[in-house]
């Protein structure tokens, strides 16, 4: 029974406590804020007591005020205005603010005119000028090889024989049957003259001649397939063959490639077609040979744009002295594709752009002025601009940050750092 009405007392006695405690604060606060304000009848009084001793008022302690900012008993009143001044008055600006400025200083370099070459570069393959891999047109059986891995032969030369037995005799029986039939149209020829044959005898004897030329040339041609003859000069390569192998029709033998000149064939982006002629400069680096460079021209386009990778094939002639380069290797080429003629070239650091278009600032007379440009080709940190400028003319290429407006008066960096 006791304990509700004890709770209860408890919780207002608790609330009460935190309501004086809060009241207290709060009075506290109030307390601080009034001692620490003084009231405007204060000042008042201490501007004219110390009128009475003959010092001048300032707002909360006027005489130490002056003489934390040097003014102090005995000083000039012109001094003590400026000294008022010197300590921040309303409405006053930094010293300097709003005054005339110095020469802002840049770094300028010269632009240069230089002969540039529009580059289209590429990787690509080196191709003998010719290449065949020659083969067996007939089976038989390697009887004689007249070549050895590796070295070089003239057009005509015999390479490979097999086995001829069978063609040779052939050939022999078809040579026999040739002369017979050349006897009997003879015969039919004469005797038709003389009227004792008729007319179609001798013409059954003209077609049965010519049926046995066709068969000795048959028998020919098929005896001349036993032998392998080099179609053009060149270099062989690594026979597959021995003597006494038996080779089937199509079997590979030996390549062979003419290398006094090769083919360069590169991959373009379609972008450049519009572009191309025939006998452009082409510059060609061998990885086995980097401290050479080849020259080639272009000496024909493919006739399609390859669909998957929009490239064009490009394909460049270029000599072989001494066979020094072979089929296969990869090349790094660079296309010439146009030659420029004075093009004013630029350090990248000197464009500066604005919105869409770009500017380089220009240092005439010891005066900025901005030149809106277009630019070109790229070369080893330098780039073409087409405008207004000219070879020689000095541009901005550090400090363009501090060019406010056309006119404005420049001084190089390293006479500002030279000064100092």
């Amino acid at each position: 029974m006791l304990k509700k009405p004890l709770v209860v007392f408890i919780s207002c006695a608790a609330i009460l406590g935190l309501a004086w405690y809060g009241w207290q604060a709060q009075r506290h606060l109030s307390t601080e804020v009034v001692v620490g304000a003084k009231p405007a009848g204060k000042f008042k009084e201490d501007g004219a007591k110390a009128s009475e001793a003959g010092q001048p008022a300032t707002p909360g302690g006027g005489s130490e005020s002056m003489k934390a900012s040097g003014a102090g008993k005995g000083a000039e009143p012109g001094k003590a205005a400026e000294a008022g001044k010197s300590a921040g008055g309303k409405g006053d600006a930094p010293p300097g603010k709003g005054g005339p400025r110095g020469p802002a200083a840049v770094e300028m370099q010269v632009a240069l005119s230089k002969d540039l070459s529009d580059v289209a570069s590429a990787v690509g393959t080196l191709r003998a000028n010719e290449t065949v891999v020659l083969r067996s047109e007939v089976a038989g059986r390697i009887a004689f090889l007249a070549f050895r891995d590796g070295e070089t032969t003239m057009k005509g030369n015999t390479l490979l024989k097999l086995d001829a037995a069978v063609q040779e005799a052939e050939l022999a029986q078809a040579k026999a049957e040739l002369a017979l039939g050349q006897t009997n149209y003879d015969r039919s020829k004469d005797l038709a003259q003389r009227k004792f044959v008729s007319e179609s005898a001798l013409d059954q004897a003209a077609a049965n001649l010519r049926v046995l030329e066709a068969k000795f040339q048959l028998a020919k041609a098929r005896l001349d397939r036993t032998v392998i003859r080099a179609p053009f000069s060149g270099q062989l390569g690594l026979r597959n063959v021995s003597v006494g192998d038996y080779v089937k029709e199509g079997t590979d033998l030996v390549l062979l490639e003419d290398v006094a000149s090769l083919k360069v064939d590169l991959r373009l982006p379609e972008r450049y077609i519009g572009r191309l002629k025939k006998g452009q400069s082409i510059q060609v680096q061998i990885d086995a040979f980097p401290e050479k460079t080849f020259k080639a021209q272009v000496e024909a386009t493919d006739v399609q744009v390859d669909a998957n990778g929009r490239f064009v094939l490009v394909r460049g002639s270029m000599a072989n002295p001494g066979g020094t380069l072979r089929s296969g290797m990869f090349a790094r080429a660079a296309l010439v594709l146009g030659e420029r003629k004075g093009a004013v070239m630029v350090p990248e650091e000197a464009i500066t752009p604005i919105g869409n278009d770009l500017y380089v600032w220009l240092a005439l007379d010891g005066k900025a002025k901005r030149v809106k440009i277009q630019t070109g080709l790229r070369q080893d940190g330098l780039v073409e601009v087409i405008g207004e400028l000219r070879g020689g003319d000095q541009v901005v290429v550090a400090g363009q940050q501090r060019l406010m407006r056309d006119g404005q008066e420049l001084r190089s960096l390293a006479e500002a750092r030279g000064s100092k």
